[in-house]
């Protein structure tokens, strides 16, 4: 999460509220008590966000 959070440069508690709406990539379980994130998926994210930002 502190990766994500400093890729991303939302808060934890943004990100998962946007993942709550759908608006954000769902984590991946890594482990039993382990998640992460496709970095692609993040990557896809951002350039979409990028996209739609107004010039």
């Amino acid at each position: 999460m502190k990766e994500v959070v400093k890729k991303i440069g939302l808060c934890r508690a943004t990100i998962y509220a946007m993942i709550k709406r759908g608006e954000f990539p769902r984590p991946i379980r890594i482990g039993e008590r382990a998640t992460g994130w496709s970095e692609s998926e993040l990557e896809a994210w951002l350039a979409r966000r990028a996209a739609g930002r107004k010039s």
